[in-house]
């Protein structure tokens, strides 16, 4: 297992609501999912970066003792490194040092199953590595020079350069033609009258067991940040009959680099185009309430903020004092109190979600030829079925079904509306 030390850095110039011991912790559980044992985790505060190392050169040489005399392998900083700065490090350190972002990014790497997640990490990557080939040594800018090398030449920094753009650009073409494939798939569904529902929330809120728990979907849960990356959509019928797509999405963090939004747009336009959110929300958490402003610092930067949306307070089931759950729920717009992992309170959860939706919903009483017994399949399929009755001069039923799928029925000449 490789050790790694942590320094998690506060700016006095930053603006930010997270105790420096929050970001400290975060930053040990990111590490931890990564798979790495966080020997030390060192806490500064600095007025600004500098430009060569971040941090100041007398903390620089002290953790270059610090992680020679604890045998790390990895030092890990809790703000983005320049090129320049990250080498830097390395040499006066002596080990390889990283920041948040890569850390992050090897999480995705490693969760990433589908060849859409892989090519969003991917494409990630190389963005966040593009602008950081300067000062990644000698090596990456160094002239060809010998016998048979002299000539126009060219640095291997611009050959680097010029593979990773176009690279990029390939993996951009990839997720176009991914997006294309999706929009075809929503048309369908937007034609079909079938909403679609987005589970939201900080990583690791409990939003895979919720899927599990409402459409018994099987995705893969665990105690850890970013178990889901790939989006997965399942279907799902509601009490009173209508049918949704719940689509379970990934996870939300405190400070998501804009870049890695901007790289995972693809996953993330499931929020942006879904006509309700839930917001599941891990109500045992100490930082529930940063956890919820950074959820919707991220909504809005995807203009989805304005979005219906319900708040799961989940996870009630690891709270010992349970008097206080009512005033919580004053404290979060259109919330209830859930336990996704012992399905309590779920029905009251899908009866918000249908009255979210239950103008889409109309009342029918229809007459249908016995001859058309594929319209009384599509009764039952797409709405649900109060009472039918087989009549010599026809099948009388009474249903609710979806107010689009309606109208294409009573277009039909074939069906005679009672009521």
């Amino acid at each position: 297992m490789e050790r790694a030390l942590l320094v998690t850095i506060k700016l006095k110039s930053e603006k930010d609501s997270w105790r420096l011991e929050d970001v400290a912790e975060e930053l040990e559980e990111l590490t931890h999912t990564c798979g790495a044992e966080a020997v030390d985790n060192i806490t500064c505060i600095c007025d600004k970066p500098t430009p060569n190392l971040f941090i100041g050169k007398g903390k620089t040489q002290e953790l270059a003792l610090l992680a020679e005399e604890e045998g790390v392998n990895t030092v890990i900083l809790s703000h983005d490194l320049s090129g320049t700065q990250q080498r830097n490090l390395e040499e006066v350190i002596g080990k390889k040092t990283i920041d948040r972002t890569q850390l992050i990014l090897d999480i995705f790497a490693r969760h990433a199953r589908s060849p859409e997640g892989k090519t969003q990490v991917e494409l990630a990557q190389l963005q966040y590595l593009m602008p950081r080939l300067v000062g990644k040594g000698v090596m990456l800018s160094r002239l060809g020079g010998g016998i048979g090398t002299r000539g126009p030449g060219e640095q291997k920094l611009e050959v680097d350069r010029r593979r990773i753009s176009k690279r990029i650009d390939k993996l951009k073409d990839d997720l176009r033609r991914l997006r294309q494939h999706r929009l075809t798939m929503r048309k369908r569904r937007k034609e079909n009258a079938i909403p679609t529902v987005a589970l939201i929330g900080y990583t690791n809120a409990g939003k895979s067991t919720l899927l599990n728990a409402l459409t018994f979907a099987g995705q893969t849960v665990s105690d850890s940040l970013f178990t889901t990356l790939d989006p997965l959509h399942k279907s799902f019928v509601l009490p009173n009959g209508e049918h949704i797509v719940i689509s379970d999405t990934v996870g939300f963090l405190h400070n998501l680099p804009h870049h890695l939004i901007e790289a995972f747009k693809a996953t993330l336009e499931e929020v942006v185009e879904a006509d309700l959110l839930i917001h599941v929300l891990d109500i045992s958490h100490l930082r529930v309430y940063e956890h919820n402003q950074a959820v919707f610092s991220v909504l809005k930067e995807l203009q989805a903020d304005k979005k219906p949306l319900i708040t799961a307070l989940n996870k009630i089931d690891l709270l010992e004092d349970k008097t206080w759950l009512e005033q919580l729920k004053k404290d979060f717009h259109n919330s209830l109190t859930i336990s996704a992992k012992l399905r309590q309170n779920l029905d009251s959860l899908l009866e918000k979600i249908q009255e979210n939706f239950v103008s889409r919903m109309t009342h029918l009483e229809l007459l249908i030829p016995h001859s058309r017994m594929d319209l009384v399949d599509l009764c039952y399929r797409e709405g649900k079925v109060e009472e039918i009755k087989y009549l010599q001069k026809g099948i009388k039923i009474r249903l609710n079904l979806p107010r689009v799928l309606s109208q294409k029925l009573l277009h039909n000449r074939e069906i005679e509306k009672i009521s």
